[in-house]
């Protein structure tokens, strides 16, 4: 019992024992958690009180990062606003005042807002306040700030002024407080016209003419096909009108009218560049208002705070004023002659079977004024005193019909007898290798060459005949109804333009007469066929030709008259004398004052203008197209570019004989005069004269053309020089025909003769004495060599060597001499049958020489002869000797 007791106690204090171990490691383990759950509870705690201290400072950090976006994003704006009042207001709009000056927009381009101050944004580079007024609007001041509202008118006129063309903004004052001195500065744009005055009680006058104005713009300019002026300079790139600006310093109150009035501008005002800046008075609202409030604290525009500029400075206005009054009055600027020509696409479109229109310049309203060459108006007459651009006029108008019609339609002839080079262009010249496709013939420096004007006449007469012949084949009468009939013919219209024509019919001799004859007849005649003549002249009184002809006159029904044009006009129209620079009468009623039309000619004739256009055609030309003929009166023509010289060749004379040149007729085909020399009595060439240079030349000439004429050996030269001063020429020539020539001087010219004399027994090969200064050789030739003295058989030789092949060209100092060689005063002079006159005189030639009596009407000039041949002349020809050939 005892036993089972003790083994119980024993089984109870083991099972006390583990469940008391047991405790303790649940105690040890629950400690552990106590103190790990106290130290996560630390650890919390210790969080969480460092929480609001980081989300604070995140918060700072995010709040300063937004802040400096913020910043950097209103810089950014800033900037770029900045950069687009730039370009919105470039320029004489949004300089400042200390880099002011004036800068016109371009033809067609907007004008822009205006600059009055800057806007005030904090911590940003200044962005230029813009007030937009030419063409958008207008502008209502008002505040306590009386200095700030003057330098917001200042700024805003001096911007307006600086940013249009000279005499484009005109400005009406109205300012019955100071009777002005609002506008004091100004005050110099009112000797042009460009500023005036309305004083107190004309108010409403000023805006009645505002709405008139309005109205007429309206009406006449736009026309119901733009909506405002600014369309129509945009679409055109011209602005038929210019702003009108009124400026309206305060006042009393406004009447029932007056306030109409003023309504009716601000709404339609800006669309036709009417607009207002006034102070004091109050506008109605409108889009197109823009309010300026001055203040003390600053000042608003629109609604936005800004800081104002201040007033120009007072010499900047004033300056720039009297510049442009200045120019002004000068006159307004040519417009661009790009005007005048069609696109590039167009260029070449336009058919001439009925006539010939283009535009000349720039009328009222910007459009342009349009010329015709046709049957009604068939020729013109432009005139103008020296100086007031006729060829500037003639230029353009070449130009505009030159780009519309191609040279199947159209030709020039072009003349110009005044002192210059300034059509030479038209020509191809060393400096520029193109020239006008549709100029045929340029002539320049004629003024003492009336025998050009004359062959011109000439050889339009001609081409008159042959249209007028193959008419009358087709059995019509009209150049439209020849080239319906005959399209495959060539028959271009053609403008012949003689600029100083009075030139042409000056005095009472032959050419005078002539000229007049042949103009006449052209002029009544010249319409049907297609041929216009276009005459320019500094003023056509004293042209005697003229007198009696009234019948020619009245065929130049299309007249145009430049500034200060006299006698242009019929005689009660004086529109030209008020005319200023840039401008003409364009008149197609024979200058009746009901015909007048104003127009605006473009600056077309300086070289950089003109030669993009010429280029242009240049390169449209075809392929078969030739330069125009160039005749230059004070240049000297060359033989060997002479086509004439150039076609000659071995055995061209075979047949009747060779020729021989002697220099350039003056004439529209550049041809050269020749002498042919067959086996015919009276085959000799006599130079007389005293100038070296010139005898020499033709001798040259014709030693030089008969030679090219023959193989070598074909023909003897004998040639004798008996003056010095000849030498040079005579030896180069020598030189040149080499095998062929025989040189003689004076101790040795008799035996030339005598030589020559028994060689004419036999008819051989041609031989020619090219005799220089043979009356220097009287004395050798006067002894006798045989039977004969030397002068004996010079005229032996005279009188029968052409028909045995042997020809003399001589020349002599003096028509005396040359009778004085030939026999005398009485002797006969049959064996010279051509001649060229140099320094001798009409008179001196006689009637032995010329035929009629009296002699030819020839007058000595440098540089030229007289040319007559028995065989085929009735009068003289005037020509130019050839230049040296070295």
């Amino acid at each position: 019992m005892a036993d089972r007791r003790a083994q119980l106690v024993g089984r109870v204090r083991d099972t006390l024992a583990e469940a008391l171990g047991a405790t303790r490691t649940r105690l040890f383990a629950a400690q552990s958690d106590l103190a790990a759950g106290r130290e996560r509870l630390a650890r919390v705690r210790r969080a969480a009180a460092a929480v609001p201290e980081r989300v604070g400072a995140e918060r700072d950090r995010r709040l300063a990062e937004i802040d400096a976006r913020h910043a950097a994003r209103i810089a950014e704006l800033a900037r770029r606003a900045a950069d687009a009042a730039v370009r919105e207001a470039p320029g004489a709009a949004g300089q400042e005042w200390d880099r002011w000056r004036g800068t016109p927009a371009g033809r067609g381009e907007p004008p822009g807002a205006l600059r009055v101050g800057t806007l005030a944004i904090a911590g940003a580079e200044p962005v230029p306040a813009l007030v937009p007024l030419l063409d958008a609007g207008h502008v209502e001041l008002s505040g306590d700030d009386r200095e700030g509202c003057d330098a917001v008118v200042s700024a805003l006129l001096l911007r307006a002024l600086g940013r249009a063309d000279p005499g484009a903004v005109r400005l009406v004052g109205y300012d019955p407080e100071h009777l002005g001195g609002g506008l004091a500065g100004f005050a110099p744009l009112g000797t042009a016209g460009l500023l005036t005055f309305v004083g107190p009680g004309g108010l409403g006058r000023l805006l009645d003419d505002l709405v008139e104005q309005i109205r007429r713009i309206n009406e006449t300019v736009l026309a119901g096909e733009h909506a405002s002026l600014r369309d129509l300079a945009e679409t055109t790139g011209r602005r038929p009108e210019p702003w009108r600006v009124a400026v309206l310093l305060g006042g009393d109150e406004l009447s029932r009218h007056e306030r109409g009035q003023l309504d009716r501008v601000v709404r339609t005002g800006a669309a036709c560049g009417v607009h207002l800046v006034v102070r004091g008075v109050a506008l109605p609202d409108d889009p197109t208002v823009v309010r300026v409030v001055t203040g003390p604290d600053g000042a608003q525009v629109a609604g936005l705070p800004v800081r104002l500029d201040p007033s120009p400075p007072a010499p900047l206005v004033t300056e720039t004023c009297r510049d442009l009054a200045a120019r002004v009055n000068a006159g307004p600027p040519p417009t661009p002659f790009t005007d005048l020509l069609p696109p590039p696409e167009r260029m070449w479109r336009e058919d001439s079977a009925t006539g010939l229109t283009a535009p000349i310049g720039e009328g009222r309203h910007g459009r342009p004024v349009t010329v015709t060459l046709g049957d009604y108006p068939p020729h013109a007459l432009i005139g103008g005193p020296s100086g007031t651009g006729k060829t500037n006029l003639i230029f353009a108008w070449i130009g505009a019909l030159a780009a519309r019609y191609s040279p199947a339609e159209l030709e020039f002839y072009l003349l110009d007898f005044k002192e210059g080079v300034s059509f030479a262009r038209f020509a191809q010249g060393r400096r520029d290798p193109s020239w006008l496709p549709h100029m045929r013939l340029v002539g320049i420096n004629v003024n003492t060459d009336r025998e050009f004007g004359l062959a011109l006449l000439r050889f339009l007469a001609e081409e008159l005949r042959r249209r007028a012949d193959a008419a009358k084949k087709h059995e019509v009468t009209k150049l439209a109804e020849l080239r319906a009939v005959d399209p495959t013919g060539r028959w271009p219209r053609i403008v012949a333009v003689v600029d100083e024509f009075q030139m042409l019919l000056a005095g009472r001799d032959v050419v005078a007469r002539e000229a007049a004859d042949l103009l006449e007849d052209l002029a009544r005649r010249g319409r049907s066929q297609g041929i216009h003549l276009v005459l320019a002249s500094q003023d056509v009184r004293g042209i005697e030709a003229l007198w009696g002809r009234p019948a020619l006159v009245a065929q130049f029904t299309l007249r145009v008259a430049l500034p200060k044009a006299l006698r242009i006009l019929a005689e009660r129209n004086d529109a030209a004398q008020s005319l200023p620079r840039w401008h003409a009468v364009v008149n197609a009623e024979s200058g009746l004052p009901e015909g007048n039309q104003v127009a605006r000619i473009p600056s077309a004739s300086d070289w950089e203008t003109w030669s993009g256009l010429q280029h242009r055609l240049w390169r449209m030309r075809p392929q078969d197209a030739a330069p125009a003929r160039l005749f230059d009166g004070d240049a000297i023509p060359r033989l060997a570019d002479a086509p004439d010289f150039r076609a000659l060749s071995p055995g061209d004379g075979a047949t009747r004989g060779p020729v021989a040149l002697l220099g350039e007729i003056i004439d529209v085909q550049a041809r050269s005069a020749a002498l042919r020399l067959p086996r015919a009595p009276g085959r000799n060439l006599a130079v007389l004269g005293t100038r070296v240079d010139e005898a020499c030349a033709v001798l040259d000439a014709a030693a030089r053309s008969l030679a090219r004429q023959h193989r070598p050996g074909g023909a003897r030269f004998s040639i004798a020089c008996l003056d010095p001063d000849a030498d040079p020429v005579a030896r180069a020539l020598y030189e040149d025909l080499a095998d062929d020539a025989a040189w003689y001087d004076e101790e040795t010219v008799p035996e030339l003769m005598a030589e020559t004399v028994e060689g004419l027994a036999s008819a051989g090969d041609p031989h020619y004495l090219l005799l220089f200064a043979v009356d220097a050789a009287a004395g050798a030739l006067a002894a006798r060599v045989g039977r004969r003295t030397g002068l004996e058989q010079l005229r032996r030789i005279l009188h029968d060597g052409p028909e045995r092949r042997t020809h003399v060209l001589a020349w002599w100092r003096g028509v005396a001499r040359m009778r004085a060689d030939l026999g005398g005063p009485a002797a006969r002079t049959d064996q010279i049958g051509a001649w060229v006159a140099l320094d001798a005189h009409g008179g001196e030639l006689g009637s032995s020489l010329y035929p009629g009596t009296g002699g030819p009407d020839w007058y000595p000039r440098p540089w030229r002869g007289l040319f007559f041949d028995r065989a085929v002349h009735r009068t003289g020809q005037v020509i130019i000797p050839y230049g040296p050939s070295r």
